[in-house]
């Protein structure tokens, strides 16, 4: 290809990425104006996000129509199809993502709507820092094509489970000992779902960034052997 062409390539090529890294920015803002949402009682909030998930699908269906174009355009080689495989991969989990804010923001709204006292009192914020706490991890690792971050995350998902596990039995106690919170009860069990489900996707784009980068996938190599791969070593 003539030099022009090379290089309109390469920048259309970094720009998916960066308008990746954009969408990303914009579902942790969801996720993070939900859970304030949730915690704060801030039915505005709430509403807002319910009312702006439409934006995280628009810019899933630009993205994967950017995609095919440059797969139809371009006939990308080995390693640039593999940089658009794995953003379309990416860009699914990020709507997913922004589909579980919209959850939480729903979850919120009824426990708002609802006549009765507030929901069951349960450490939800520590589940809900876990869950931004992975998919900012997951971004930055995404922008900087780190495979140490990207591991990191798949390492740490135990951790968010673990947290969600301990949310559920604490509801399942409330609903126990009071059957009047069993409604609330499960509003909020549907927002920790999401939470955990968050953590997931933050996971998924971890192990699509080292498919980018080092080309392996984690998904069916397992995760221990392809951390090896790339010279993960966990902190002592």
């Amino acid at each position: 290809m003539a030099e022009h062409t090379v290089k309109q390539y390469d920048e259309e090529l970094d720009g998916i990425r960066t308008r990746v890294l954009q969408m990303g920015g914009y579902v942790e803002q969801q996720v993070v104006q939900a859970m304030e949402g949730l915690f704060d009682g801030d039915l505005r909030t709430v509403e807002h996000i319910i009312e702006n998930d439409h934006k995280v699908n628009e810019q899933q269906v630009e993205l994967d129509e950017a995609c095919t174009q440059i797969i139809a355009r371009r006939q990308p080689a080995a390693n640039d199809l593999r940089t658009i495989m794995s953003v379309s991969r990416i860009v699914t989990d990020l709507e997913r993502i922004g589909d579980e804010a919209k959850k939480i923001a729903k979850a919120a709204r009824s426990l708002l709507q609802n006549e009765n006292s507030g929901p069951p009192r349960v450490q939800m914020r520590h589940l809900g820092r876990l869950a931004v706490e992975q998919l900012r991890k997951s971004l930055d690792a995404l922008a900087r094509l780190d495979l140490d971050s990207a591991a990191e995350v798949v390492k740490d998902d135990h951790d968010l489970d673990t947290e969600f596990k301990a949310v559920m039995r604490q509801l399942i106690t409330f609903m126990m000992e009071d059957p009047r919170t069993i409604s609330r009860g499960i509003d909020v069990l549907f927002a920790a779902k999401a939470l955990e489900r968050i953590g997931d996707h933050a996971k998924n784009i971890a192990e699509h960034t080292i498919f980018l980068v080092h080309g392996r996938d984690v998904r069916y190599i397992g995760v221990t052997e392809v951390l090896k791969e790339v010279g993960y070593r966990p902190p002592n």
